[in-house]
C-alpha cells in the first residue's frame, strides 16, 4: 500500500534528477593526502630496513624490548599509513577521475590499480623498491590530476 502512495506521489509531482560524480558530490579532492601516506610509508620502511643492522642480542633484554618495540611501532604506522594510501587512492580512482578522462590517458586504470596493488605490498613487506614504486605512482596521479583541473602545481615532498 505504501509503495503504492508513493508511486501516486511520484507520477504528480516527480522528483528532479540528481547528477554527482561521487557519494558526496563534494569536489573536494587533492592528491596530496596520498602523497603524504606514501612518504609516511617510504619513511618507516627506511626505519625498520634501518633497524635490521643494529639488532641487539636477545641476551640483552632491556635493548632487545625497546628495539622490538620500535620496530613493532614502525611496522604499524607503516601498515596504517599504506592503508590509508590506498582509500585515497580508491577514491580518486573512483571519485575524482571518469570515464572521459581514459581518453586522455589510456593506462588511467592500469595506474590506478597497480598504485593500490603497491600500497599492498608496502603493507605485506618493507621493500624500499616498492615504497619508491608508490611515491612515483603517486606523482605521476598527482600531475594527471591537476592537468585536469588546469592547474599547474609543483610537485613537493615533506621528507627530502
Amino acid at each position: 500500500m505504501f509503495k503504492k502512495l508513493l508511486s501516486s506521489l511520484d507520477a504528480i509531482s516527480p522528483a528532479p534528477i540528481a547528477n554527482a560524480h561521487c557519494d558526496g558530490p563534494c569536489g573536494v579532492y587533492d592528491p596530496a593526502s596520498a602523497r603524504i601516506t606514501a612518504e609516511a610509508v617510504k619513511s618507516m620502511i627506511g626505519k625498520i630496513n634501518a633497524m635490521k643492522s643494529n639488532a641487539p642480542e636477545h641476551t640483552d633484554i632491556e635493548r632487545y624490548v625497546h628495539w622490538h618495540q620500535h620496530l613493532i611501532r614502525y611496522t604499524n604506522i607503516k601498515e596504517e599509513q599504506a592503508e590509508q594510501c590506498k582509500k585515497d587512492v580508491l577514491i580518486l580512482w573512483t571519485d575524482a577521475f571518469n570515464a572521459a578522462d581514459l581518453v586522455t590517458w589510456p593506462n588511467l586504470h592500469t595506474l590506478f590499480w597497480e598504485t593500490a596493488k603497491l600500497c599492498s605490498s608496502c603493507k605485506q613487506d618493507s621493500n624500499p623498491a616498492d615504497a619508491e614504486a608508490l611515491l612515483n605512482n603517486i606523482r605521476t596521479i598527482s600531475d594527471m590530476y591537476w592537468q585536469k583541473k588546469g592547474r599547474d602545481v609543483e610537485w613537493y615532498l615533506a621528507k627530502p
